[in-house]
C-alpha cells in the first residue's frame, strides 16, 4: 500500500515537493532566472507553489488557474518606493517573455503600506522568512529558492502535512479573518477536495524566523 505523501518522513516530503513543483515549467523558469538576479533573501513563494502541488495531486495541469508567481525579497538598505520600483522594472524585463505575472515585492517595505490596505498594522519584517511565516494559511507558508547550480532550498515553517493533505488551516498571526475566508472560498471552488478549517477565536503570536542567504 502506498504511503500518503502527508505521512512520509519530512526529507522524503521535501524531495516529493521538488519533484512536483518542477512539473510546472513556469516555476522552473522563474527559479532559474531569479537565481541569476540574486536578489537579497529572495524566494518564490505562496500561491504558485501550493497551487502547483494541489493541481498535480488533483490530476490537473500543474499551472492551471495560477494567477501570478510571487517573488519576494528583503532589502532593508533602501526603503524608498523608487528602489523597489527599480527592482520591479528589472524583473519585468527578466520575465517578460514568460506570459505570466511575476509579482515582485520587497518584504522590508511591507509594513509601510500593509495597514492602509488590510486595516491591521504589520511590524517590520526582519527577513523574508518572517514574511512567509505570516501568510494567511499554513499551506501558503512555503518558499523556494534555487542557486545557479540548480540546488533548491525549501522554507516551510509548518511542514508539508497540510499541503499534501489538501488542508487549508488558518495562520492568524497577521492577515485579517476576512482575507483568509475570501481566499478559502475561492480555493475551495478551485479544488473541491480541499478541507477548509475555520478561523480560530484566539490568534497566535507571530514568529520571526530568518535563514542566511
Amino acid at each position: 500500500m502506498t504511503t500518503p505523501l502527508r505521512h512520509l518522513p519530512v526529507l522524503r516530503q521535501a524531495a516529493e515537493l521538488e519533484g512536483i513543483v518542477r512539473r510546472n515549467p513556469l516555476i522552473e523558469k522563474v527559479l532559474a532566472r531569479a537565481a541569476e538576479l540574486a536578489l537579497p533573501g529572495w524566494y518564490l513563494a505562496a500561491g504558485c507553489v501550493f497551487q502547483t502541488v494541489w493541481n498535480v495531486l488533483a490530476g490537473r495541469d500543474p499551472a492551471a488557474g495560477i494567477r501570478d508567481y510571487d517573488l519576494c525579497y528583503h532589502d532593508g538598505s533602501d526603503l524608498s518606493w523608487d528602489a523597489e520600483d527599480a527592482v520591479i522594472r528589472r524583473c519585468a524585463e527578466t520575465f517578460a517573455d514568460l506570459g505570466v505575472d511575476v509579482e515582485v515585492r520587497n518584504q522590508a517595505r511591507v509594513h509601510l503600506w500593509y495597514e492602509d490596505r488590510f486595516g491591521v498594522p504589520c511590524p517590520p519584517y526582519p527577513c523574508s522568512e518572517a514574511a512567509i511565516d505570516s501568510f494567511p494559511a499554513t499551506a501558503c507558508c512555503i518558499g523556494l529558492r534555487q542557486d545557479t547550480r540548480g540546488w533548491l532550498d525549501v522554507y516551510a515553517p509548518h511542514g508539508f502535512g497540510d499541503l499534501f493533505g489538501f488542508v487549508l488551516r488558518p495562520n492568524p498571526v497577521l492577515a485579517p479573518r476576512g482575507v483568509y475566508e475570501a481566499k478559502a472560498r475561492r480555493w475551495a471552488r478551485e479544488w473541491p477536495a480541499l478541507t477548509v478549517l475555520p478561523w480560530p477565536e484566539a490568534a497566535a503570536a507571530p514568529i520571526a524566523r530568518c535563514m542566511p542567504r
